[in-house]
């Protein structure tokens, strides 16, 4: 497939619209979109008033000759049939995170892929992010000596959006809207190593119907816990990331990579001057001296910018030429949808579960 690869997407809202944006601008010389196609005629309305081709109808998207490829980007609770719908109709489909709500579900849709030996991968762009990069380059290069412990939380104030995403049957809720992100970069951190328990707490200070946060605490083999947290009505900043090592700590603030790494630099010296505690003292908690730590800058992960975003679609375009492997594989979805409903098991039984890994 030398010419250029043409895209239709099903879902003309927040992110329909963002696929058809970014592939304008970023990858004219491989990827035209074809067209778009809605239910909502507002939404068709506005792609045509942006220069985009409305399709009348889903099937009219998908008869559509000149179409390879179809983006689904509708709320949950439809990605399964539609996606199902795009591979029998003949097409390569990418589905928007998360690519399913069950285990049972996205076997289904990996069953007709199979089949039809159609393209069939999932969104997951977080993967690109330059904050969870920049945490995969110090773990990945042993920065802080051996981990233990992983942070990683997103926080906000405004509570859950008030469209599909607050109503359970749609696929609504934190931990199937940013938790399969950051769950997601968690398991690529950690995908050479056995997920050994789950324990949850979903919280529904906002919204009675589905959660609007979560707290899990998961750990792997190999002495690895890793916190992932995310809150809808925290009013006061917490870092994106906090990684603690045997040598060092590091901080990612936010997204814009304020952070820095502190490090030991003499073990030897361990002696401290006792501080004043509460109304009490104390040697254990008395902070190191200057002169036996360094502070560093977050590294630079991607000096040769080969790390962002459109690489994702890269690889999706190599893919369909027959040059590269997809870089989103149906093991790592397995595993991630697996993960997930072992978070509602626990955080809706109020107990620990032992997961059964699939490497």
């Amino acid at each position: 497939m030398e010419r250029k690869i043409g895209v239709g997407i099903i879902g003309f809202g927040g992110m329909g619209s963002f696929h058809a944006r970014q592939l304008r601008a970023l990858m004219p010389d491989d990827v035209i979109v074809v067209g778009v196609f809605d239910i909502k005629e507002e939404r068709q309305e506005y792609a045509r008033k942006n220069d985009w081709f409305s399709f009348a109808s889903r099937e009219d998207l998908l008869n559509a000759p000149e179409i390879d490829l179809v983006v689904v980007a509708t709320p949950n609770d439809l990605h399964k049939e539609i996606v199902i719908d795009v591979l029998r109709h003949g097409k390569n489909v990418i589905s928007e995170k998360p690519v399913t709500m069950t285990s049972a579900d996205l076997e289904d849709m990996i069953a007709v892929a199979e089949e039809t030996g159609k393209l069939f991968t999932v969104h997951q762009n977080r993967r690109w992010d330059p904050d969870y990069l920049t945490v995969k380059h110090i773990f990945d290069n042993n920065t802080l000596g051996r981990v233990f412990q992983i942070e990683s939380r997103v926080h906000g104030s405004r509570g859950i959006p008030g469209d599909w995403r607050n109503r359970k049957a749609q696929g609504g809720g934190m931990l199937l809207d940013w938790g399969i992100h950051l769950l997601d970069q968690m398991l690529m951190l950690m995908e050479h190593n056995r997920l050994l328990t789950v324990y949850a707490q979903l919280t529904n200070v906002t919204n009675e119907e589905c959660d609007d946060g979560f707290r899990v605490i998961v750990l792997f083999e190999g002495g690895y816990s890793f916190l992932v947290e995310v809150l809808t009505n925290n009013f006061i900043e917490l870092p994106r990331w906090y990684v603690c090592g045997e040598n060092g700590t590091a901080i990612v603030r936010d997204w814009n990579l304020d952070g820095e790494i502190v490090m030991v630099s003499d073990w030897e010296n361990r002696d401290s001057v006792p501080i004043q505690a509460g109304v009490g003292i104390t040697k254990t908690m008395a902070p190191r001296t200057d002169e036996t730590i360094e502070r560093f800058p977050l590294p630079d992960y991607d000096s040769d910018g080969t790390k962002n975003w459109i690489q994702y679609y890269h690889n999706i375009v190599a893919v369909l030429r027959g040059e590269e492997k997809q870089l989103i594989t149906y093991n790592q979805q397995r595993r991630l949808i697996r993960l997930i409903e072992a978070i509602f098991e626990s955080g809706e039984t109020n107990r620990v579960v032992a997961f059964e890994d699939l490497i």
